[in-house]
């Protein structure tokens, strides 16, 4: 089913994988346009029964409880994006020579359905900082004075976007890197990879094939590559990308810039890409201080923001608006409050060691609460380069031996406090140990380099524990 059929849809067979936030709005646009879809769902609980019922009553056939059977007849799978590539599904879709999409790759064959005219795209992936700096895009987008929206996998659908009333000039696009997967013909206007880390190896199998998706933000791109000059993987990826003529290589670093990159000077976001005669000629953004919260991993996310946004012509003064418009999401280095000269901290969205170390090199003295499930991370780098930092540790969740194992290795005077519980009622006691080993002047920091289900249903319900109990504590 290739590009020149997406305008016929009638009668076609599609099944999508997967209910849920891409798969519901997929079954319904493609049913509305025709197509005859059958869901196939592994879950049968009662949430995706009443899924099921509310699709079925528009004509849909759901098969619950089988997701690894591919439908008699099917000619497109459109998957969610969390999906494995090896699931027996499209094992028997490869062997039957059945095209399988992402809700993505839907998106972009239907945004010009109807003559519409498509609004492009400036698209963000990396392991790390992809919703803040989609966030920051928007703001600036929006402070220009263009209709825009974050979307993608921030938690808007793509196809909500393309296919709804509201008329867009040009959409910021958070895109992880299983949406990346698969979805081959994306041609973005701009794209960035602002970090690689290892991170859901057990999804894509290798480091090499997690870069390769992320990669593939950067095909086709007809104004810039955006790339994190500290972060030599990414400017890897440009250069192996095939782009359009013309399409520029744009780095962005937390040093001076040179020529074609933006960067840092006197506390001055700087931009020596997007001006005329950029080997002697810089043109001011806006300040470090416009950025909330000004931590270096925060400058950096501003900085790819920018660069989109500059791609994109948006004029400078637009930036420094947008950037000061911008409110960051609960549990990203949120400052919950100050508590005998101690500042608590909330990055509970440090879901993984990259995200962590980022957030530990924002502060000089930190107490920090570490742990959760390790999703088969290690942590002897993460130690061993913020040892320096710390003034104390307290270790919560199932996994938290392997984080013990690498204090003791890399940062063996460091005062550990070991919480043996597993309970939400646990963080209230890892704050307490936190304040105790806390001095006036240090940041207690939650950053747990590990994700929060074996305590809390999402890493929001972890944060929110930890400002709960923090009032708690200056009660």
């Amino acid at each position: 089913m290739g590009s020149q059929e997406v305008t016929d849809w009638q009668g076609k067979h599609v099944t999508v994988a997967g209910l849920g936030v891409s798969g519901i709005p997929a079954a319904r646009v493609l049913h509305g346009l025709g197509a005859l879809v059958t869901v196939v769902n592994d879950g049968d609980d009662e949430r995706a029964r009443a899924q099921a019922a509310d699709l079925e009553a528009l004509g849909v056939t759901v098969r619950l409880g089988d997701g690894a059977t591919l439908p008699e007849g099917t000619e497109l799978i459109v998957t969610a994006p969390g999906w494995q590539p090896d699931k027996p599904l499209f094992t028997a879709a490869a062997a039957a020579g059945v095209p399988v999409w992402g809700d993505v790759e839907l998106a972009w064959r239907l945004r010009e359905l109807d003559g519409r005219k498509p609004a492009p795209w400036l698209a963000v992936t990396g392991t790390n900082g992809k919703t803040t700096t989609v966030q920051m895009l928007a703001s600036i987008l929006k402070a220009a004075g263009l209709r825009t929206a974050a979307v993608g996998n921030i938690g808007v659908s793509l196809l909500d976007a393309v296919l709804g009333e509201q008329e867009y000039d040009v959409l910021a696009v958070e895109l992880s890197s299983y949406q990346l997967h698969w979805a081959p013909s994306l041609r973005a206007h701009s794209g960035a990879v602002l970090n690689l880390a290892p991170d859901h190896l057990d999804w894509h199998g290798s480091m090499e094939a997690y870069a390769a998706d992320k990669g593939r933000i950067y095909e086709g791109n007809r104004v810039a590559c955006v790339y994190n000059v500290a972060d030599k993987a990414t400017e890897d990826l440009v250069r192996a990308a095939d782009v359009e003529e013309g399409c520029r290589a744009v780095g962005f670093t937390l040093g001076a810039p040179g020529p074609s990159q933006l960067g840092v000077v006197d506390g001055i976001l700087v931009d020596r890409a997007f001006v005329e005669n950029r080997q002697k000629n810089a043109q001011e953004l806006a300040e470090v201080s416009d950025v909330t919260p000004p931590a270096p991993h925060n400058i950096a996310n501003a900085l790819a923001a920018a660069a989109l946004a500059r791609a994109y012509g948006v004029p400078p003064r637009a930036v420094r608006d947008g950037l000061r418009d911008f409110t960051p999401d609960a549990h990203r280095i949120a400052h919950v409050a100050d508590v005998d000269e101690v500042a608590y901290v909330d990055d509970s969205k440090a879901t993984n060691t990259h995200a962590a170390e980022a957030s530990l090199a924002a502060y000089e003295s930190i107490v920090w609460i570490a742990g959760g499930l390790a999703k088969g991370a290690t942590f002897d780098e993460l130690v061993a380069r913020s040892a320096k930092r710390l003034r104390g540790v307290v270790l919560i969740g199932a996994d938290r031996a392997l984080i013990r194992e690498a204090l003791t290795r890399h940062a063996p005077q460091v005062p550990v406090v070991d919480l043996d519980r597993t309970d939400t009622g646990a963080m209230l006691a890892a704050v307490r140990e936190a304040g105790r080993l806390a001095e006036p002047g240090d940041t207690v920091l939650l950053a747990p380099a590990c994700a929060s289900m074996d305590m809390f249903a999402n890493y929001n319900k972890r944060g929110d524990a930890f400002a709960e109990a923090v009032r708690e504590l200056g009660a």
